[in-house]
Order: structure tokens, then sequence, then C-alpha cells
């Protein structure tokens, strides 16, 4: 009869080691594919900031058969793009280089023979395509961290996260230039 309780015992506590490891591996699983969706994000990011700072030389060339004498301006864009392209994404370059392409595009509207030009309405059509790609990029990063912190802090990967490796993930945040916008709110009135 002790032989049969000391067997139970000792199988139950094989079954439970067992199944606790299966657990274990399970939530490492997950949260590494979790970990990769938001690597995935960081990487779209990057990729729409190498378009838009792959774009920003055409866009130059195409003003300055219009806007010769607004050197200063292109002179900015292009500083701004070169310190961008070698700072780190979503960082005070980027702000810079926002701010530059802004006065650049702005020039349009100084410049009727530049706004009316097929290749600027294009190049200026890319570039609000890749800011929506980006802004949607964003979106898909934002989601993948809170889905990777969300599965990070629940009951029982929270028990074992830190020991595997895994932090939390950054979410990305909106540069000054963007937050200025966002933070004030527009002023309805009706008379």
């Amino acid at each position: 009869m002790v032989d049969i309780f000391g067997w139970f015992w000792t199988s139950a506590i094989f079954v439970i080691v067992v199944v606790g490891v299966f657990a274990i591996i399970s939530i490492y699983n997950t949260l590494v594919r979790l970990r990769q969706n938001v690597n995935q994000g960081r990487a779209d990011i990057d990729a729409q900031l190498r378009q838009r700072h792959d774009l920003i030389p055409n866009l130059v060339e195409a003003v300055k058969g219009y806007a010769g004498h607004e050197k200063s301006t292109l002179e900015e864009v292009i500083k701004a793009r070169n310190v961008a392209a070698k700072g780190q994404p979503d960082s005070a370059s980027e702000q810079g280089l926002k701010i530059a392409l802004d006065n650049l595009l702005a020039l349009g509207e100084d410049y009727p023979d530049l706004r009316a030009s097929e290749n600027f309405q294009e190049l200026q059509s890319e570039l609000a395509e890749i800011e929506d790609k980006l802004a949607a990029a964003r979106r898909a990063l934002n989601a993948a961290a809170a889905q990777f912190n969300t599965a990070r802090e629940a009951f029982p990967a929270v028990l074992f996260a830190s020991m595997l490796g895994f932090k939390e993930a950054d979410f990305n945040t909106l540069d000054d230039s963007e937050r200025g916008t966002v933070d004030q709110a527009p002023k309805v009135a009706f008379s």
C-alpha cells in the first residue's frame, strides 16, 4: 500500500513538473513571437523613414528649377535630411527634417509655376503617401508593443518574463512638432 501511495505522489510531481515546463516553453514562445512583432514594427518605421529620406533630394531638385533663389530653404532641407539619415528614428533630427520639409512645401504657395508642376505635385503626393504609411507603421508598432507588454505582464508570464530576458517594449511617441498640434484642442464657436 505504501508503494502505491509513493508511486502516486512521484507520478503527480512528475506530471506537475512536465506541465510546468511545457507552460514555460509556451510562455517563452508566445513572448518571442510578440517581441518579433514589435521588432518588425520598428523596422517598418525605419523603412518608411528611409523612403522619405530618399525622396527628399528629388523634391529639392524639382523645387530648384522654380525657386532657385530660395537657396537657404533648399540647403536647410538637405542639411536636415543628412542629419536625420544618420540619426535615430523619431529623434530631434526627424523633427528638424519635418520642419524643413514643411518650409520646402510652403514654397509651392509662393511659386504658382512650381505648384502647377506635375513633377512637384507627384513628389508632394509621394511624400504625403509616405507620411501616411509612416503614421500607419507607428500605429502598428504601438499595437504590437501593447500586445507584447500585456502578454508579458499577464499571469503566469509575469513570473518568468524577466528571468527569460523579456523587457517592456517602448511605444512610439510623438515628437515635439507633432505633439503641438495634438495637445491643442480646436476652438469651435457658433455665432
